[in-house]
């Protein structure tokens, strides 16, 4: 199972196993809002993010590059989830970025809903010269693009919209994968 944290619009999501659960509540902080989002709620109630976090915090050989993340993850708080905070990852169809732009082995997925919404993922270090060729950081890749799918729909269909910094129309909603 997979665990997410997600920086999404006014919106708590939890996703569990085979669907995405949508709990109203929120905080406001600056130009992006974080929300914890659990993708496959485990035992634990652990989102992606966190597990992320719990790998590297502490991590002495990844210190710095851990750091370069949160520092960025501080400036997307404070000016918005800009497209040049972001080095381009998944297919060209879709919104799936990695945080840091620069040279690092460790990479967090994203997926960058708005310039005020964004969806953290978890990430790994980068043994590979792609994603794909490592099965945990293609996971974690699929899991995004699968989100952004069912959500796009959504959006089409009219049942969710965005608007500046948040998903209206998501609340209490559950997203069948």
């Amino acid at each position: 199972n997979l665990t997410s944290d997600i920086i999404v619009g006014d919106e708590n999501v939890s996703i569990s196993s085979n669907n995405f659960e949508i709990n109203g509540t929120h905080d406001m902080h600056g130009a992006v809002d974080k929300y914890p989002i659990t993708m496959h709620l485990e035992i634990d109630g652990t989102t992606e993010f966190e597990k992320f976090v719990t790998i590297f915090e502490a991590n002495a050989k990844y210190n710095s590059d851990y750091q370069r993340i949160i520092a960025a993850l501080q400036v997307i708080l404070e000016r918005g989830a800009l497209e040049r905070f972001f080095r381009p990852e998944g297919k060209m169809n879709d919104n799936v970025h990695a945080i840091p732009i620069n040279h690092s082995k460790l990479r967090l997925y994203c997926l960058r809903i708005s310039e005020q919404i964004l969806i953290l993922g978890n990430g790994g270090i980068k043994k590979t010269s792609s994603y794909q060729e490592d099965p945990k950081l293609y996971g974690y890749v699929l899991d995004l693009q699968r989100f952004e799918k069912i959500l796009k729909e959504s959006i089409n269909k009219g049942y969710i919209s965005v608007n500046k910094k948040e998903l209206t129309g998501i609340e209490n909603i559950t997203f069948e994968i």
